[in-house]
């Protein structure tokens, strides 16, 4: 404002006046990074249709005793319907293997699959899983998480509707109670980005989409499902 003006300033000297009068000095925002693949190539990935980008992430909950345990929390970005939590005391790579592997029996393999760069993500054995059934691993820039905005939001909505104000008295009644919200979250949660619709009313074999164009998740939520 200052040069607009005219003046000829140091902005490292207007800085330590700032500070001197005791004013917060603006930080500078991080730079966006790319998306960095298991080919090594990185992209700006966004979600174009159903089952082209799952994202994952866990998150950590306690029962009664205070005893820790985590959930993994596998999300399809374009529709956001949560596909699965997993929940146990503790979960590592195999883990995350075993729940994406049931995953993509029952829904086939996603375009790309978007993590932190958790140790249970970048596992060489994670890694070299996925790409060999075909998908593709999209990490985000460390200590970026708003990279992983999808995730991120859905774990939001699960700690402030669910276990802020939950209290589990044991980890078999924590994994009754997430997997119940999560049938509540994908068949009767109103979403915004979907038309206040949820992310999964039903059951439903997404309509196909013209080559090069795909709809918006309201647009393919008002579509007529084919069910089964």
């Amino acid at each position: 404002m200052l040069r607009s003006e005219g003046w000829t300033v140091n902005a490292k000297r207007v800085e330590r006046i700032w500070r001197r009068e005791g004013l917060k000095v603006p930080q500078k925002q991080p730079k966006k990074g790319r998306l960095w693949l298991n080919d090594g190539s990185c992209i700006r990935l966004r979600p174009e249709r159903p089952n082209h980008v799952w994202s994952y992430d866990f998150v950590e909950g306690r029962t009664h005793d205070g005893r820790k345990f985590r959930m993994l929390n596998i999300i399809d970005e374009f529709t956001r319907e949560c596909l699965a939590i997993r929940i146990d005391r503790k979960l590592n790579s195999t883990d995350v293997i075993d729940l994406l592997s049931d995953l993509f029996i029952l829904r086939g393999v996603p375009g790309h699959v978007r993590s932190d760069n958790g140790p249970e993500f970048i596992a060489k054995a994670v890694r070299e899983w996925i790409a060999a059934v075909g998908a593709k691993t999209a990490f985000i820039e460390p200590g970026s998480p708003w990279e992983n905005g999808y995730c991120e939001s859905f774990n939001s909505k699960l700690r402030d509707e669910l276990l802020n104000g939950e209290i589990f008295y044991s980890l078999a009644e924590a994994k009754v109670i997430i997997e119940a919200w999560r049938r509540y979250y994908n068949t009767e949660r109103p979403h915004s980005s979907l038309g206040y619709k949820p992310p999964a009313p039903e059951a439903i074999i997404w309509p196909a989409t013209a080559c090069g164009s795909a709809p918006s998740p309201a647009q393919a939520m008002a579509q007529k499902p084919i069910m089964h």
